[in-house]
């Protein structure tokens, strides 16, 4: 097999007819300034040529269901294996999706809990064993006995109190039943119960065939005064009458008796208060099966699908009643999925277990150590089992998938990451690039799009596309094997590893004149009763390890509270006691990484308000003006200037069922967007869809003389935009490219010096010098008097700030608390931060 992957004449995007070679089965790091062509080599190119060849080599069956992939603007790729894409898309927002489903480990639980969990009473928490018909007939004598003792000693059983035996033989399906009914009846039964009510075999029965039915066999009918005081041969006619039902009720039989109902099970019953437990299988754990899911709720935990509201029934559990009290090791399943993936983990290895239920289960054991095992791997310690896919950032379902993809062993293949880093504090690093190498050991090459100065230098080889962004970019730099690449002149990344670029400390730490946002008492999610205060009018950075409690504190608690109070509406702060300072501002303003649009329409020259003038411009037009063109003429959101076949998309959506939607080019417009008509009008020589596909960089210069637009474009350079289209679709726009997006609108805009500015890790996809840009921004806010708080991994944005507030000391029940403020200088004089111990070295390094 060939040892490389070589590349011949990449156009795809703006990658400029490059050439790269690959090693195979190594880990390589794919480098470079944001915007360069990363991504447009790993993934629009690599990746896809290889999944391309891939369904191209399954039968023509297969391939009809898939589809057809276009091939990527590349002459030639050889030596390309089936490729797998790990990306940083969220799992899909279906709320029946959870870390423990995702992983599969669910799948192995559920067995697990099926073949060796224990049943207890749910209402008296006996331990329940199986009933043997005797114990069954026992049982049905106790109950005519008791019946006689409540009624009284005075009053008899009347001859025509009955005790029926049935078999359940269906159970709510669909269907006529003729042949079934009619083979009863050949075969000497008289009687059946149908949806409740009783009916003679002889007599003409019909059925709904689109209906679901229920049908209980009679076998048999006992006069319940027989039962106070069994003969042998009642006791016997008793027996042989469930030992039938339970034969043809597959391990069922249903007793009526004085108007009530008892469901006696030969697998598990309560022997004290009669419980009968359903058929104790796999499903019965499942919240996606109608056999295991709360009725209540069909297993979503809440009263409907867009509620947050939990289930009155099951208390957001999801499972019926029944599933909560099979236990091992003395908890339910419910319990297991709650704890953490340390803490599962801890279970699992002291289980205690007897030699019978150890035998039968080492193998599901296994399976479930391996996943849990896989998702400490990868940092992933501090999330519970049930947490919701929906509910994962970008880089928390990015390793998720990792750790699935190193539980499936497969070798050969090609993996190709997106900063798999993202999200992760440098104590977690270790770990995630340890299972990068295990995933390269097994036989596999992993290419891996990445920022991080860890993973760059453990990587076996390097390519770095630049030198610039965007018409800029789309060239080899540099490639080579690590660490002989750090020498190489030309790479820009090199130069910050090599220490030759560096991104500044401030030569001193802005002081408190702002007064303070002060939390008390913050409970919610881990933190511990925190008492904590955010300086004003400074650059605060809240950092710790992954799940130490950061989010918690400062957007859940912190800024929520503030945004409540200054414009109130239903969002509510999470659980806290006090939040005290909000009179020292006047806007609180969130800067995330969602998207700045819900449709393809939305893109960054209508999100910063830049596409208002650049219409109206357009309408003072002489062409414009002589047609008596109006601006909402040159919008593609309203009817009249816009393309009537596209609606102003510029592309088609086909809606594929079963397969993901495809959007093709529209016919008509060919992308443009706009009727041929207003592409008539030109500025400059360009028409207004010829505008929509100028970079930010290449906008600013065109509209150099118009100022409310050119102000919001250069803001947009400023944050590391420049290579972007004006009229990219916010739906292509990556999470940390839309958070810049906002970040530059609000740039652009008047500042009051009294605004809160709330951040979460903005460094998101950034090279470092894409950080030293952006940390230029970030402080200029601050020195206008604006207040700064972000949430961040980020080293070199670390050692920037005025104050930190340090979350930990570890992630998940183990976090939760303060444990240190203060500058960068005191941090690290901590012993018990981690933070400090990485900040240190930096500190040292930035004064020399």
């Amino acid at each position: 097999m060939q040892n490389n992957i070589v590349v011949k004449g990449a156009r795809e995007h703006n990658l400029k007819n490059i050439n790269v070679t690959i090693p195979r089965n190594k880990l390589v790091c794919i480098t470079g300034l944001s915007g360069s062509g990363k991504s447009s080599l790993a993934f629009d190119t690599i990746f896809a040529e290889g999944q391309r060849r891939y369904i191209e080599s399954l039968s023509a069956y297969a391939r009809q269901f898939l589809g057809a992939m276009q091939k990527p603007d590349v002459d030639e790729i050889e030596g390309l294996s089936p490729a797998i894409s790990i990306d940083q898309k969220a799992h899909g927002r279906n709320p029946r999706s959870t870390i423990a489903t995702i992983t599969e480990t669910y799948d192995y639980l559920r067995v697990l809990f099926a073949r060796i969990g224990e049943p207890h009473c749910p209402n008296c928490r006996t331990k329940i064993e199986k009933l043997t018909v005797d114990e069954m007939a026992d049982m049905v004598c106790r109950d005519v006995q008791q019946s006689r003792l409540e009624a009284g000693k005075k009053k008899k059983i009347t001859t025509g109190e009955e005790v029926t035996v049935l078999a359940p033989i269906v159970k709510g399906r669909k269907g006529e039943y003729y042949q079934l009914l009619y083979d009863l009846y050949n075969s000497g039964f008289a009687r059946v119960r149908i949806d409740g009510k009783m009916h003679g075999l002889s007599e003409k029965i019909t059925l709904s065939r689109y209906s679901a039915h229920t049908i209980d066999l009679v076998i048999d009918t006992i006069p319940a005064v027989d039962l106070l005081k069994p003969s042998k041969d009642t006791q016997q006619r008793l027996n042989e009458a469930l030992e039938t039902a339970v034969g043809r009720g597959e391990g069922v039989a249903i007793v009526l008796y004085s108007a009530s109902e008892r469901v006696l099970s030969a697998k598990f019953s309560c022997v004290k208060c009669g419980f009968s437990f359903p058929e104790i299988e796999p499903r019965l754990f499942s919240f996606n099966s109608p056999y295991g899911a709360c009725v209540a709720c069909s297993g979503l935990g809440t009263v409907d699908l867009f509620s947050t509201e939990l289930c009155l029934t099951c208390h957001g559990k999801r499972l019926r009643r029944e599933a909560e009290f099979v236990w091992v090791d003395g908890r339910s399943i419910v319990d297991i999925t709650a704890l953490s993936v340390d803490q599962a983990v801890e279970f699992f290895l002291n289980v205690k277990l007897d030699d019978r239920q150890r035998e039968i289960a080492s193998m599901v054991l296994k399976e479930i150590e391996n996943r849990l095992t896989f998702l400490l791997d990868v940092g992933l310690h501090y999330l519970t089992l049930n947490r919701t896919a929906g509910t994962l950032s970008g880089g928390e379902a990015q390793r998720i998938r990792l750790a699935s993809q190193i539980g499936s062993r497969l070798t050969g293949a090609l993996y190709v990451l997106d900063e798999p880093t993202i999200g992760l504090h440098q104590r977690d690093n270790e770990k995630l690039i340890k299972t990068l190498e295990d995933l390269r050991d097994l036989g596999n090459t992993v290419l891996v799009v990445e920022h991080d100065e860890d993973t760059i230098r453990r990587s076996d080889y390097m390519v770095e596309i630049g030198p610039g962004a965007g018409v800029h970019g789309g060239y080899v730099v540099a490639s080579g094997p690590v660490p002989e690449i750090f020498a190489d002149k030309k790479s820009r990344t090199a130069a910050y590893l090599r220490g030759d670029e560096v991104i500044p400390i401030p030569d001193k730490r802005r002081i408190n004149e702002g007064g303070m946002i002060k939390v008390r008492g913050a409970t919610e999610h881990n933190l511990k009763n925190v008492d904590v205060d955010f300086p004003l009018r400074r650059f605060v950075c809240v950092t710790g390890v992954s799940g130490s409690g950061k989010s918690s504190l400062a957007y859940d608690v912190m800024y929520k509270a503030v945004a409540h109070k200054l414009y109130g509406g239903k969002k509510t702060a999470g659980e806290h006691k006090a939040v005290l300072g909000v009179e020292y501002i006047d806007k609180a303003i969130l800067i995330d990484q969602g998207a700045i649009g819900r449709t393809p329409r939305s893109n960054p020259a209508t999100y910063t308000g830049a596409w208002g003038p650049i219409r109206d411009l357009f309408a003072m037009t002489e062409e414009a003006r002589f047609r008596g063109y109006k601006p909402g003429r040159f919008s593609f959101n309203v009817p009249g200037g816009r393309c009537d076949h596209c609606e102003g998309h510029g592309l088609i959506e086909i809606e594929m069922h079963f397969l993901p939607t495809v959007y093709v080019t529209c016919e008509v417009c060919k992308g443009k967007r706009f009727s041929r008509e207003t592409l008539e009008v030109t500025y400059k020589d360009k028409n207004i869809a010829d505008v929509l596909e100028m970079t930010i960089e290449e906008a600013a210069v065109f509209f150099i003389d118009l100022p409310e637009v050119h102000d919001k474009l250069k803001a947009l350079n400023e944050v590391g935009l420049s290579y972007i289209k004006l009229g990219q679709s916010a739906t292509t726009l990556s999470g940390g490219e839309a958070q810049r997006v906002k970040l530059a609108s609000e740039l652009s805009k008047r500042q009051t010096g009294r605004t809160l500015y709330m951040l979460d890790e903005p460094t998101t996809g950034l090279h470092f010098d894409d950080v030293r840009k952006l940390l230029e921004v970030l402080h200029r806010l601050v020195d206008k008097g604006n207040s700064m708080v972000v949430i961040e991994h980020n080293l070199d944005v670390i050692k920037t700030a005025d104050y930190i507030i340090d979350m930990g000391p570890e992630g998940g029940d183990q976090g939760g608390n303060v444990v240190a403020t203060g500058t960068p200088e005191e941090i690290v004089r901590r012993a018990d931060s981690h933070t400090g111990r990485y900040l240190r070295p930096l500190l040292i390094q930035g004064k020399k």
